[in-house]
């Protein structure tokens, strides 16, 4: 096996792991009411109160994939994730997201971006997202700034 075969094998297994991680914290987050759905929702908290982010999740699937406007989105909610230090993911199924994010009675037309807020009161800590924070921080060091998990199919 070469060195850039077990870079990539390396490289799948922390995805892999970090799939089930994110998984993790979305459903504690969401029965906490720790997250925020939508990129425009996201937004709106991103400006009001950006020190309550603690992580972002941004959705695309083939069906957005050309579109413009969500890609200036994407863009800008990087940016601000940057330089608030926020660990930020990729993930490919946005319909997938949908479904861990909604409730069953409502569907979810815009899970494109999704944060995980902190309560004031910092009541709320997660074990998985402490993984999720040095899978990002892990990513960085390897120049790859926003790192694509890849969720878990039912």
């Amino acid at each position: 096996m070469t060195f850039e075969e077990v870079l990539i094998q390396k490289s799948t297994e922390r995805a892999q792991c970090s799939g089930k991680a994110l998984e993790e914290v979305l459903a504690s987050a969401k029965d906490n009411h720790n997250l925020t759905v939508g990129v425009y929702e996201c937004a709106k908290v991103m400006n009001l109160d950006p020190d309550s982010v603690s992580f972002c999740v941004l959705a695309m699937d083939e069906e957005f994939e050309w579109d413009i406007a969500l890609q200036i989105h994407f863009t800008l909610i990087q940016s601000f994730c940057f330089d608030n230090d926020i660990s930020i993911v990729r993930v490919s199924d946005m319909q997938r997201l949908a479904e861990i994010v909604g409730d069953k009675a409502e569907q979810l037309e815009d899970a494109h971006c999704v944060l995980i807020t902190n309560p004031a009161d910092g009541s709320w800590e997660d074990p998985a997202l402490e993984k999720l924070h040095l899978f990002c921080e892990e990513s960085r060091r390897l120049n790859d700034w926003v790192p694509e998990i890849s969720l878990l199919e039912r």
